[in-house]
């Protein structure tokens, strides 16, 4: 497994951590203190604000869960990979997106930035 790889694969175990005590471990495992977040949607800087971007998108979608879909390209200190958030329940997949990170030293991410490829429509 690559840098890149473990990253990605924290990256997710964050996304999908369930409760506050482990998903504040889960974005400290992830994300440089001063690490961030962007997207279309939603900005965050630091473990507090990240855990609530992440907490809020699991409220907008509970039952759902994110996952990596493809291989992780990366090189220097950055990578991209793509993702959807699948119902796990139905298997439906109402958002999907690109998302491009930047590591720091040790292997933590400093910041991702965000790309949505599909979202729900208004209904």
């Amino acid at each position: 497994m690559t840098q890149y790889d473990t990253a990605v694969a924290r990256y997710f175990e964050a996304w999908n951590a369930t409760g506050p005590e482990a998903l504040a471990k889960a974005v400290a495992a992830a994300w440089t203190e001063d690490g961030g977040y962007t997207d279309p949607l939603a900005e965050a800087r630091g473990h507090e604000q990240l855990a609530a971007v992440i907490a809020g998108a699991q409220e907008q979608f509970p039952g759902h869960e994110f996952r990596l879909t493809g291989a992780v390209d990366g090189h220097h200190d950055m990578a991209r990979f793509t993702w959807e958030l699948v119902s796990t329940a139905d298997g439906s997949a109402p958002v999907a997106a690109t998302d491009v990170i930047t590591l720091a030293e040790d292997g933590r991410i400093r910041s991702v930035l965000g790309f949505l490829d599909r979202v729900p429509t208004a209904g």
